[in-house]
């Protein structure tokens, strides 16, 4: 099952822009193989983080006019936004360690026992 939500331009403001929680947006295409690599990756980091950070997966040829705003020249691009600003991001397939490192998720794993 999915953790993730799909951003559109009609929920962008209240998912990602006024989000309560740390928000993993991740922007792809359909047509793009490495997105497709970095996908199920993605989804593994919703679960992993869930309640500590919302995961938002945002279709660049839907949705042109975010991607521009965000100065998205490569896909994927991986963007972890905090209190509506970018705080980390990723360009690119990466193995899960290597994007968690990128995208400073550390920051929001569960405290040690």
């Amino acid at each position: 099952m999915s953790q993730s939500i799909e951003i559109t331009s009609s929920n962008f403001q209240s998912e990602v822009a006024e989000s309560e929680v740390p928000v993993l947006l991740d922007m792809w295409a359909a047509w793009c193989g490495p997105c497709r690599m970095v996908s199920p990756i993605v989804e593994e980091l919703a679960g992993d983080y869930a309640g500590r950070i919302k995961v938002g997966k945002l279709d660049v040829d839907a949705e042109p006019g975010i991607a521009q705003a965000f100065g998205v020249q490569s896909i994927p691009t991986i963007v972890l936004i905090k209190d509506g600003q970018v705080v980390a991001q990723a360009i690119g397939a990466r193995p899960k360690a290597q994007l968690a490192q990128a995208l400073r998720l550390d920051e929001f794993a569960p405290a040690a026992a």
